[in-house]
């Protein structure tokens, strides 16, 4: 993949790039890794507003809990459209104004028949004002003003019927309008209350006990570079159909010469051997074979910098898609990576350990460390786009852990553990590492 290069000049007119009907300006950097004079710093490990503080400092399509950071614009007819699916407006809407709404169609709805019920009343005569004879049958007991109408109407739309404001047979029309009026607010309070089940069953918070580890991490796995994440369900209750797939945006440049911003392009992940429907029952470590044709060759051959503007220049998306146990809904958990969220020659440590009693525990504490690897990888950078990606072991491999891994290690054991380990050295071990967690 070839990334567009920013023009240098201030003099020179900024190119524009198409993309899904939408003009930018190829002059700002799609992760915003420039500095305060609009030109990209090119060194790594520069200072000021355009070295690797404003470069943490990145714009994200997508945050870290998923949410989308995108905003649109300029979209024709948009209130129509959003009326036209009042189901899905009704169910985005913020729960502020969900409640507002809720009250005020109730409160809107008893006061609009209110008024009916009096203009009934006016019509037939029954108001104080008209001094109705002893004999006078009106429309509705007891409903001689304003507000009157308006209790009317609230005690027959929430059927609480006080018993001395009742409806009589003299007026058809309003025997018609208390049909109309319960219709209509009986559909309404329908549409209302599934909106509310709707949205407090959907599978948006359940998305919120599946977590992405903080950062990934570039290692070798089976004697292959893989990028690797950690996912973990942290509810007892399973989810089925695990999927887990990445999207990596960055700025490409076409055959034609066409700037293309936010290009996808897809990055596979994959459990062990396998990329079918992983068991999530604990954390698992889900791999990205970087080879030929992983879409991160070029930047893992150039040594995986996120100093460099013109690498650093790109977003990796992670996708979770499974379906929930107790409802069989499908839910959809997403995180993001920026290029200085993803280590270079780090690992993760074993979070599932074997407890004394003989049961599986998963420690969430070490769920976001990593460990540095016990040897650095070499990376030799591709000399054309065909040729396969060679990572080589810079050095003598060590014969320890490094001092890191081994303070993450004594702190995972623990002091029981050692202990127990003492007592029944020619057992079985406490701590075992599962598959790849």
């Amino acid at each position: 993949m070839t990334s567009a290069t920013p023009p240098s000049s201030e003099g020179s007119s900024p190119q524009k790039v198409c993309h899904s009907q939408t003009q930018t300006d190829i002059s700002k950097p799609l992760l915003s890794s420039t500095g305060g004079t609009g030109v990209p710093v090119g060194g790594r490990g520069e200072t000021g507003d355009g070295g690797p503080n404003a470069l943490r400092r990145r714009r994200r399509v997508l945050s870290k809990d998923g949410r989308s950071n995108v905003r649109i614009e300029h979209v024709s007819g948009r209130g129509a459209l959003y009326l036209r699916d009042l189901w899905t407006t009704f169910l985005d809407m913020q729960w502020r104004y969900k409640f507002f709404f809720f009250s005020a169609t109730f409160a809107g709805t008893w006061f609009l028949f209110g008024v009916l019920w009096y203009l009934v009343a006016l019509v037939h005569g029954d108001l104080l004002e008209f001094d109705p004879p002893s004999n006078h049958t009106p429309c509705v007991m007891e409903v001689k003003t304003l507000t009157g109408a308006f209790l009317f109407s609230l005690e027959s739309q929430t059927t609480i019927g006080y018993g001395f404001r009742c409806i009589t047979e003299e007026c058809p029309v309003a025997i018609v309008l208390l049909i109309v009026q319960l219709v209509i607010t009986m559909v309404m309070e329908i549409f209302i209350t599934g909106t509310f089940l709707a949205k407090v069953a959907r599978p948006k918070k359940r998305g919120e006990t599946v977590k992405f580890s903080q950062h990934a991490v570039v290692s070798f796995h089976e004697g292959r570079p893989c990028l690797m994440i950690r996912v973990a369900n942290m509810r007892k209750s399973l989810l089925l159909g695990c999927q887990v797939t990445g999207k990596l945006l960055q700025t490409s440049l076409t055959k034609e010469g066409e700037t293309v911003r936010l290009d996808q392009r897809n990055v596979p992940f994959q459990v062990d051997t396998s990329s079918d429907s992983p068991f999530l029952i604990i954390p698992l470590t889900f791999y990205h074979i970087i080879d030929e044709n992983s879409p991160l060759r070029a930047w893992a051959a150039k040594g995986g910098g996120w100093a460099d503007p013109e690498l650093a220049d790109f977003e990796l998306l992670v996708i979770m898609s499974a379906t929930v146990e107790p409802t069989s809904a499908t839910c959809q958990v997403r995180t993001s990576y920026l290029p200085d969220e993803i280590l270079w020659g780090y690992e993760f440590p074993p979070v599932v350990s074997l407890s004394p009693s003989g049961k599986y525990v998963a420690d969430f504490a070490f769920f976001d460390k990593v460990a540095k690897t016990k040897s650095s990888p070499f990376r030799k950078q591709l000399s054309s786009p065909n040729d396969k990606l060679e990572i080589h072991y810079n050095g003598a491999k060590e014969d320890e852990t490094s001092q890191e891994k081994l303070i993450l290690e004594e702190n995972y054991k623990g002091k029981e553990k050692k202990r127990e380990r003492a007592r029944i050295r020619d057992s079985s071990p406490l701590s075992v590492r599962i598959s790849n967690v």
